[in-house]
């Protein structure tokens, strides 16, 4: 099961908020489908944070073997939030795979 958990969203100008969120709640969606036969409750992390021009989004997802962290800066905030979610998408599925060729490595070579 993946939970989603967003953090300083206020830090975003109010008319962004519901697209925000929908983007990221229709992301989770696919962790979600990834993730349902993982045997571990995992927490998907979208931090917002508002420097000068910029805005900077930061997504992770904790995994088995360690936490998988993306950010990603621009200005603006939705095209970050779907930045920062593909590149995490990428980053877990790699990661994902690799938790898998270990555990079969470990699996065929017990005695």
């Amino acid at each position: 099961m993946v939970e989603l958990i967003i953090k300083n969203i206020n830090e975003v100008e109010e008319p962004f908020h519901k697209e925000l969120e929908r983007v990221a709640h229709e992301k989770t969606k696919f962790f979600r489908e990834l993730f349902k036969k993982y045997d571990k409750d995992m927490v998907l992390e979208v931090i917002f944070d508002h420097s000068s021009a910029l805005y900077k989004v930061t997504a992770s997802l904790n995994m088995k073997s360690k936490k998988v962290l993306v950010v990603e800066e621009e200005k603006d905030v939705v095209k970050a939030l779907n930045n920062v979610l593909n590149a995490l998408k990428k980053a877990v599925k790699r990661q994902y795979e690799l938790e898998r060729k270990d555990y079969e490595y470990k699996r065929k070579n017990r005695k």
